[in-house]
């Protein structure tokens, strides 16, 4: 029961007040909803001069794309998830190119960039290691 555009910061549970929100425009409130959406669940968190995607949704999407600018460079980072699994990065290609899937360098040179996001395969498909 409150405005539908911001986030609650509580939401009560007093029988008189039970699912009312407040503290809708608490200071912070929509950054830290902005972090868990795009950090803990699409994955992509930046570390200096790297970033990572390490997502962790629904086995139900397939695929997701994610739009990044950064200065005046523009990231597309594509996420395929043809296994249909919650995590499990495996490999990561940077404009073609393998990366280290723990730390994609940024790279600030006003440019368009391809990120692809590949997850690791299930283990039916994995070679075993002698």
């Amino acid at each position: 029961m409150t405005e539908p555009y911001s986030v609650a910061g509580d939401v009560y549970d007093h029988p008189s007040h039970r699912g009312r929100g407040g503290w809708t425009w608490y200071t912070g409130s929509a950054g830290w909803m902005y972090r868990v959406a795009l950090e803990g669940v699409l994955g992509l968190t930046r570390r200096g001069a790297f970033f990572t995607v390490n997502p962790c949704i629904p086995s139900s999407w397939p695929k997701f794309t994610i739009e990044w600018r950064l200065a005046g460079t523009t990231y597309t980072i594509v996420v395929e998830n043809p296994e249909r699994r919650c995590t499990g990065v495996a490999t990561v290609e940077l404009d073609g190119v393998p990366a280290d899937p723990g730390a994609v360098p940024l790279l600030d040179d006003g440019g368009g960039h391809q990120v692809r996001v590949c997850w690791e395969p299930p283990a039916r498909y994995r070679r075993r290691r002698r």
